[in-house]
């Protein structure tokens, strides 16, 4: 049992998809990254609904087929922000949450692989607030899944370089931060490379995403 009694949202920024993952199109077309982002999003969103302890699900977005699926979970729909890339959109929920007396699991939409038994595993490691936890991505570059109690209690900025940095950030106010790897989580799909490393790891073996991309001749 953690040592956190904040109740915390799932937090997952959604941008309008069309023109989304630009560098898959090498490999994919327009359509099929569409396609893709949506059988993605729609796995993210099957972990956090399955997994227990979430306080509720956010989606920062104003993307009609994204408010949608978030109205048939019974999510909520935050639209401030939404233009404002990664960072903006978390942020913007985060002030929102934190006024809320809320606590944070930001997550992005590319990780397919993602199960609900990790998002409890990340929310067990989550200490007393103040406190800050961390799921990296597969190559320790970014920062794939985020628990901030409270939400504001570390300044966040994503990109392909964040995870040091998000490190260094919470050290510098004082929390020590909780590393928690987990091979779902880390497979984030950004360009063809990630495409192919999906497809060798055995945690997307059951994904849609998997199944459709073998189905599209886009992968082995």
């Amino acid at each position: 049992m953690n040592g956190n009694t904040t109740p915390i949202w799932a937090v997952l920024p959604v941008k309008e998809l069309e023109g989304a993952k630009q560098r898959l199109s090498p490999r994919l077309s327009s359509a099929q990254r569409q396609a893709l982002m949506r059988l993605m999003i729609g796995e993210v969103l099957a972990a956090l609904a399955g997994a227990r302890g979430l306080a509720g699900i956010a989606l920062v977005t104003l993307d009609p087929w994204a408010t949608e699926q978030a109205k048939r979970l019974g999510a909520r729909v935050i639209t401030e922000g939404a233009r404002d890339g990664h960072t903006g959109s978390v942020t913007a929920a985060a002030r929102i949450l934190a006024a809320e007396g809320q606590g944070m699991l930001a997550l992005p939409g590319d990780i397919p692989a993602i199960t609900a038994a990790e998002v409890e595993a990340l929310l067990a490691a989550h200490g007393a607030a103040p406190a800050f936890t961390i799921a990296p991505a597969h190559d320790l570059q970014g920062s794939n899944a985020i628990i901030l109690t409270p939400p504001l209690a570390v300044p966040l900025r994503f990109g392909e370089d964040s995870y040091y940095p998000h490190l260094a950030a919470a050290r510098a106010r004082g929390i020590e931060p909780r590393i928690v790897p987990l091979p779902g989580i880390a497979m984030d799909i950004d360009n063809p490379a990630d495409l192919d490393a999906l497809a060798r790891l055995p945690e997307a073996a059951g994904t849609r995403s998997l199944a459709w991309l073998r189905a599209e001749g886009l992968v082995a």
